[in-house]
Order: structure tokens, then sequence, then C-alpha cells
């Protein structure tokens, strides 16, 4: 069955938007008084729902376990988003789909949460040279996204600053808590072990502020995945420097990273999370718990390795 048309969807979208639109005028008044921040994907949304606390309604256009650099948005992702008082948005070439579906919206006020962020850039493929945009795998870069979102929140909601600000402060000390455990957990792992082999090169950031080398197969998502020159590549470097583990994010079909580990003899250490968050039963329902999950993974499975 062939795609269907960005401009159908958008036209279904705003007929279906105004079917429904006088349903969410019917929302509680304890809820109608809020101010509805709309993000982009996931990690974004638990960020600023931390931020947010009571005092607003934080909604993210895409799903759990989706992958959000090609996504493609539904009539129902811009009935979700109409009544928006505030789109927050990552940037730096992440969302490629994202401003054709702002412009449906009409005058909805953006923020981009990676202002102030150095970016690492891309060193390789069709992107080479322009900035990775994953740069909240950074804890540092984490940061400065809480700045940014208290900052929007009350740029647009004046009367609830202190509350932004407050929750702003306590989620900052949540994450620096988080952090340092798990700058101890890899530096339990040996230096000239301290590679990390991923699919994506979404891990840059993460890399930098632990002390990791890295190497993947793809530089982001949007690439052809795993030709026989990147393929070769990661093999050629993970033999060259005896990398013991090798690990794929969850968004993604893991086989390119198990074929590598095959040809090797390295391990596949197992799935990363990066782009996405799963739902709450699931096994990083937070932002806090992607962190935790990814980097403890990556150190069990260089430490379980280190012996091959």
């Amino acid at each position: 069955m062939p795609p269907v048309p960005y401009k159908i969807i958008l036209a279904a979208g705003a007929l279906v938007t105004g079917l429904l639109l006088p349903l969410s005028a019917a929302r509680a008044d304890n809820q109608a008084d809020r101010m509805k921040v709309v993000t982009t994907f996931t990690v974004l949304a638990d960020m600023a729902a931390n931020v947010a606390g009571d005092a607003a309604e934080v909604v993210s256009i895409t799903k759990p376990g989706a992958e959000i650099h090609g996504y493609a948005p539904t009539p129902q992702d811009i009935v979700r988003a109409s009544d928006a008082d505030l789109i927050l948005w990552n940037g730096l070439g992440l969302e490629v789909w994202f401003e054709q579906f702002l412009g449906t919206l009409g005058a909805v006020p953006s923020v981009t949460l990676t202002d102030g962020i150095d970016p690492i850039a891309i060193s390789s493929g069709d992107h080479a040279g322009m900035p990775n945009p994953h740069a909240w795998m950074g804890p540092d870069n984490a940061l400065i996204y809480i700045d940014n979102i208290a900052a929007a929140l009350s740029g647009h909601d004046p009367d609830n600053a202190d509350i932004y600000a407050a929750n702003a402060a306590r989620y900052k000390d949540a994450l620096r808590a988080a952090t340092e455990p798990l700058r101890a957990i890899l530096a339990t792992v040996p230096q000239d072990r301290r590679w990390l082999v991923t699919c994506e090169g979404a891990f840059s950031y993460l890399a930098r502020d632990f002390g990791l080398k890295e190497l993947y197969l793809w530089p982001m998502n949007t690439d052809q995945a795993g030709t026989p020159q990147q393929m070769r590549m990661v093999i050629d470097g993970i033999r060259a420097n005896d990398i013991p583990a090798v690990f794929c994010e969850s968004t993604v079909n893991p086989g390119p990273a198990q074929q590598v580990a095959r040809e090797t003899g390295a391990r596949y250490g197992g799935v990363l999370y990066v782009d996405s968050l799963s739902t709450a039963d699931g096994p990083v329902p937070t932002y806090l718990e992607l962190l935790r999950v990814t980097t403890s993974r990556v150190a069990a499975g260089l430490a379980a390795a280190g012996s091959r």
C-alpha cells in the first residue's frame, strides 16, 4: 500500500481537529486553566513534566518507543497539539518532520531546547559537519535543557514562574545525584576497554561526559544503515583496538551490530536507549532511568566481555 501523502494527512487532521475541539473545550476547570505544553518526543516530555509539576499539562507528539528522526505525524498528532500554548522541541536537525508540522498549527509559540549547548559535529556520512542532535544524552547538557525548559515555561506562564524554578532546581539535583553513581560504575571498566560501539552515533555526548571512545555503524538513523563500507570500518576498529562489546539502540534493527559482533568475536551487549522512553511499565519510563539503564548496560557489557 503506498504511503499517504503528507498534505492528505494534514487535511484529515484539520477536519478531525474541527470536530474535536469543542470536546477539548469541555476539559475540567482545574485543567482548563493550566498551560498546555507539547513536546516533540517522550524524553523532552518527561523533562518538561518534571519542571512543570502540576502547574502545566505536558504532552508528547511521538509515542513511547517511536523512532523520532523520520517520524510521520498522524491526524491524531495534529489534534493533540492543536490547542497547545507552547511547543518544545530539540532542534539541531533532529526532528526533520517538525517544521512542516508546526506550520499546520498556526501561531503556536515554540522554543528550541538546545540553545546554549556546544554541539559535537558529526564526523561522517551524509550529515558530516552538522551538529549531532542527541545532546540530551550528555548529563552536563541535560542541565541546560532543564534551565531552558524552566525559562520557556516561565516566559509563557509568569504567574507560576516560582513553581517552575523550584521544580527545575529539584530536578537538577536529582539528575546530579543519578549521574554520580553512573560515573563510578564506568570507572570500574579498565581504561583500554572504555569503547562504546553502537548502531547509530547517538551517544557522542554520553561518551564525552563519561570518558568513553566511540565507534558507530551510521551517524544518524536517517542515513543508510549498515553499508558494507560502514560495517568494514567498525569491524577494523574493533579488531585494531580489541574492543570487547557492541550495542544497538532500541528503536532500530540490531542485526548489523549483531553481525559485527559475530565477525569480530566481540560480545553483543544488548539494547541501549536514547531517542525514546518506554511505557510506564517498561524498562525506561523516565529520562533518569534511560540514563541509568543505558550507562549500566554499557558498563556491564564491557566488564563481562573483558575476559574474552
